[in-house]
């Protein structure tokens, strides 16, 4: 299993956008944290007040968002990007074309990004 830990203003709004993604809540450890699962990837959603979210010894603070991203295959993209603009997620960029498929970028409620994959031939 991979897991990948994102930072988040607020998990209560985060989890509705990772349910429309097809991922499962598994655990939920008071108001600031959450993980969710699907199949073989685990994110570990952590707010304000997290362990993760403490400022670093030079007094840096972890915030949400940059472009390191976790990539979600989807077998339908124009069906998964209906389904999260319906929660108001906003997208980084249109779907593109690769050699290998067509992807988009999407934030999720606190900036990070994931990019939904759709391979060619899926």
């Amino acid at each position: 299993m991979a897991i990948v830990r994102y930072l988040v203003r607020d998990v209560d709004v985060a989890l509705p956008f990772y349910e429309a993604l097809g991922f499962t809540p598994v655990d939920r450890w008071g108001l600031p944290f959450a993980t969710v699962e699907r199949g073989d990837l685990q994110i570990r959603l952590s707010g304000p007040g997290t362990s993760a979210a403490k400022p670093m010894p030079d007094g840096a603070l972890p915030t949400p968002g940059g472009w390191n991203r976790a990539v979600i295959e989807v077998n339908a993209l124009d069906d998964a990007v209906v389904a999260l603009k319906a929660t108001g997620a906003p997208f980084r960029n249109q779907s593109i074309s690769g050699p290998g498929g067509r992807q988009v970028l999407v934030e999720d409620p606190s900036g990070n990004p994931l990019e939904l994959f759709e391979a060619r031939g899926a």
